[in-house]
Parts: structure tokens; C-alpha cells; sequence
């Protein structure tokens, strides 16, 4: 659904080139200078994108060895009562009334 949506309003070719116009018109001259910073901008976003995601990666892993190191040394035994089977003969227990 969203790959529909998308490519519903995705610029084509004349929607580019009137695009290009009206920044060619509003920043002329400094445009490359508006380029350059733009890619600028984006870089410095993806590289902090890409520091956020190795350390929630890093978090995720540390926190994963943790757990099963913590699991393997604080497991303490079991111990549960010792089954003891039923004598041969039932016991009766006295009736009260």
C-alpha cells in the first residue's frame, strides 16, 4: 500500500524540470553553494542515522551475552522433595465424629 502511494506522488520528468526552474529562479547564483551544503546536511544525517543504529546493534548484543552469561552463573540447582512411593499397604486414618 505505501509503495502505491508513493509512486502516485513521485515527481516525473516536467514536474523536475519545473522544480529546477523555480530553484534556479530563487537561488541562481548561490545554487551550487545550496547544493553542496544540502548534501552536506544529508551525509552528516545518515552518519548520525548510522551511530544510532550501531549502537542500538551494540546495546541489543551486549545486552543478549549479558543475559545468557547471567543465566549460566547465577542458576542455582533444583531441589524439589524426594519422591518416595505409596507403602504396599494403605494406611487408615482414624473417623472422627
Amino acid at each position: 500500500m505505501t509503495n502505491v502511494v508513493l509512486a502516485f506522488f513521485s515527481p516525473g520528468p516536467m514536474e523536475m524540470l519545473i522544480i529546477g526552474a523555480i530553484a534556479v529562479l530563487l537561488f541562481g547564483k548561490r545554487l551550487p553553494e545550496v547544493g553542496r551544503s544540502l548534501g552536506k546536511g544529508i551525509v552528516e544525517f545518515k552518519k548520525g542515522i548510522r551511530g544510532i543504529e550501531d549502537d542500538v546493534d551494540v546495546a541489543s548484543h551486549s545486552s543478549t551475552t549479558e543475559t545468557s552469561h547471567h543465566d549460566a552463573d547465577d542458576r542455582e540447582e533444583a531441589t524439589a522433595p524426594k519422591f518416595e512411593p505409596p507403602s504396599a499397604e494403605p494406611k487408615a486414618e482414624p473417623v472422627e465424629s
